[in-house]
């Protein structure tokens, strides 16, 4: 598998990068989208045509991890070219009944729904997911590549809580919701840089990479405060590319 990051940030874009957005590609040429958030589809461009994408996968449906699917769908229905689906799958869950409706628009791309009680299988890849502590329903998601047995973790947007240690166990990737400095005190929606580093430790993962940043805090602080506990370390960037 390969990891392309495309957008980084939590909340909203910022400084020319996007938020939440990454494409996945496995072995064998299969190119998922996973989460679509603001400015992800002029991202995405620069790295794949948007008509070979196989389907898109989102955790939830806030805008920072949504908000280009509309768009998407313009680009689908609007722009000339040959498409590799006819019809783009979209999986999300099916508990925000209007956003999942959204997820279909006649002719152009098509909803489908996943769930927390049985894996997903999708092309090359096998597919888990764990509801997160968000204040929306969200999911972490555990992807396996059959051929390879490769392993990529994307915890999407949640606070630390214990059931991701072995929803991430031995992960040869783990791709967390870092959007604090370990000095964040009171309730969070989100992890700190060192509970991403305690959860990639405690699972064994093989390495961490740091995404859905904050705006406002230097990402050299969050690396280094996550390398204190996890030396596997790296912080995302747009266009960084992880071989998995």
């Amino acid at each position: 598998m390969k990891l392309t990051v495309l957008g980084i940030y939590g909340g909203y874009p910022y400084a020319g990068s996007a938020s939440s957005s990454y494409l996945l590609q496995s072995e064998d040429g299969f190119n998922l989208l996973l989460d679509a958030g603001s400015g992800s589809l002029l991202a995405l461009e620069h790295y794949l045509d948007p008509f070979e994408l196989d389907a898109v996968l989102l955790s939830h449906y806030h805008h920072d991890h949504a908000s280009d699917i509309g768009v998407l769908q313009y680009y689908y229905q609007l722009h000339p070219g040959e498409k590799r689906q006819s019809v783009l799958p979209i999986y999300g869950h099916n508990q925000d009944f209007i956003s999942f409706a959204n997820l279909s628009m006649d002719g152009i791309t098509k909803g489908y729904p996943y769930f927390d009680y049985q894996p997903l299988d999708l092309g090359p890849f096998e597919i888990s997911f764990l509801r997160t502590q968000h204040p929306v329903p969200a999911y972490a998601m555990r992807i396996t590549e059959k051929t390879t047995g490769k392993v990529f973790v994307f915890t999407a947007d949640t606070a630390y809580f214990e059931d991701l240690v072995d929803f991430s166990r031995d992960a040869d990737l783990l791709l967390t919701d870092t959007n604090f400095a370990k000095d964040k005190t009171g309730r969070k929606w989100h992890m700190t840089s060192e509970e991403s580093a305690q959860l990639a430790q405690k699972a064994g993962a093989k390495s961490l990479l740091l995404s859905h940043l904050p705006q406002t805090i230097d990402h050299q602080q969050i690396l280094a405060e996550a390398k204190e506990v996890f030396s596997h370390a790296e912080i995302a960037k747009v266009g960084l590319i992880q071989k998995i």
